[in-house]
């Protein structure tokens, strides 16, 4: 989530408003984030809201559009409270709650959002599947930041 942060945050202006892609990458990235973190299900309430639509943008890497175009600062805030949500789950869990499953079935379809191959996971492997999507991401991020700037964030090993 650090890496996501800084990644974000080196993004110059210019980029972030020109290179949609990038935009859409984090926006995903985010979403999904905190979607992962959110149990039950049922009470995911996206600070910055999206849409499930079959009208992509071109620069979309999916159906979950954002309902406007959100700033830097924006983001990074909500990213900051969602590492806060992150560190409360860890930090609370029990065994048994690591061990029962993350989504229950009537919560699958209700945001439009859960992904086939994590409806039976536990909470325990949601959160690795978590943390691995957001570093595939953050791979990619910082690869658009090198094609652009010539520059990415240094890697981060351990979290603040």
């Amino acid at each position: 989530m650090d890496m996501l942060r800084d990644a974000i945050a080196l993004c110059p202006e210019e980029v972030w408003y020109s290179e949609k892609k990038f935009f859409y990458m984090a926006y995903h990235t985010i979403i999904f984030l905190d979607y992962y973190f959110t149990i039950p299900v049922a009470g995911f309430v996206p600070a910055l809201p999206y849409t499930i639509t079959d009208k992509l943008p071109a620069e979309a890497i999916d159906d979950v559009i954002p309902n406007r175009f959100y700033d830097k600062q924006e983001m990074l805030a909500y990213l900051a409270t969602i590492r806060n949500k992150g560190k409360r789950l860890v930090m609370e869990a029990t065994e048994e709650k690591l061990n029962s499953r993350w989504i229950k079935a009537e919560e699958i379809d209700l945001h439009g959002l859960c992904p086939s191959l994590v409806t039976e996971y536990t909470v325990l492997e949601i959160l690795f599947y978590n943390l691995r999507h957001v570093q595939h991401h953050v791979g990619q991020l910082n690869l658009l930041l090198r094609q652009k700037i010539n520059q990415a964030p240094d890697w981060i090993s351990l979290a603040e």
